[in-house]
């Protein structure tokens, strides 16, 4: 090989050993859409509605008789529910005065293990809600040891409570204005209506992975 070969391959070898550039250009800011209260509910009801959710706008005073309208339409047997939180505390409160035509309370505070069983059996379960995002409208749920993920899964039909001033406009304002970096769950629910599913022809079946109902109530202060 002579001494020019030998140098045009060094050469080549040379260049094509070069590192690349390590300029990266940076990303445009994602638009991001922001809406006042009264368009975030409505926003937030449209499009869960568009997913087969019913929706209630009710108030903070009086949602718990909203909820007694809902059970008793639908004959409800059973609804377990969280005890020991706000929401319980409700709950306990309206059944003990006036129980005539609701459904039986069923607290969930037994573990899994032992409770599984009858928990398959409850026509309905109420949660409480983290928020909700009004587009592309979906509530979050922060499963916890008080008020586990088996609540809003199990049961047939799934009634979630949910404050108006927790509506966000978009998942991002969610975690920033509930400065999600310091108090990270081990798991966040976006629920955006009934559980459901299709074959491979296309057919739409609702309950089969999950509530074939979701029901959210809309407390206005």
């Amino acid at each position: 090989m002579s001494e020019q070969s030998r140098d045009r391959i060094f050469a080549r070898l040379s260049a094509g050993s070069r590192q690349p550039s390590t300029s990266v250009p940076q990303p445009e800011p994602m638009p991001v859409k922001t809406y006042n209260r009264t368009d975030k509910i409505e926003k937030l009801k449209t499009l869960m509605e568009a997913m087969r959710t019913e929706v209630h706008i009710t108030s903070a005073q009086n949602w718990i008789h909203q909820l007694e309208e809902i059970l008793k339409k639908r004959e409800l047997k059973s609804l377990v529910y969280p005890p020991q939180t706000t929401l319980g505390d409700t709950l306990e409160s309206h059944w003990e005065n006036d129980p005539s035509g609701l459904p039986q309370l069923i607290p969930y505070e037994k573990k899994i293990e032992d409770f599984k069983d009858r928990l398959f059996t409850i026509d309905a379960g109420i949660t409480s809600t983290a928020g909700a995002i009004a587009d592309p409208g979906a509530l979050i749920l922060w499963p916890s040891e008080k008020e586990p993920r088996l609540m809003s899964l199990v049961p047939s039909i799934h009634i979630a409570v949910l404050e108006a001033d927790k509506i966000f406009s978009s998942f991002l304002e969610a975690m920033q204005k509930e400065k999600w970096s310091t108090k990270m769950p081990t798991n966040v629910v976006l629920i955006s209506g009934p559980s459901k599913t299709a074959d491979i022809e296309m057919t739409l079946a609702f309950g089969v992975h999950g509530p074939r109902e979701l029901i959210v109530l809309i407390l206005e202060s």
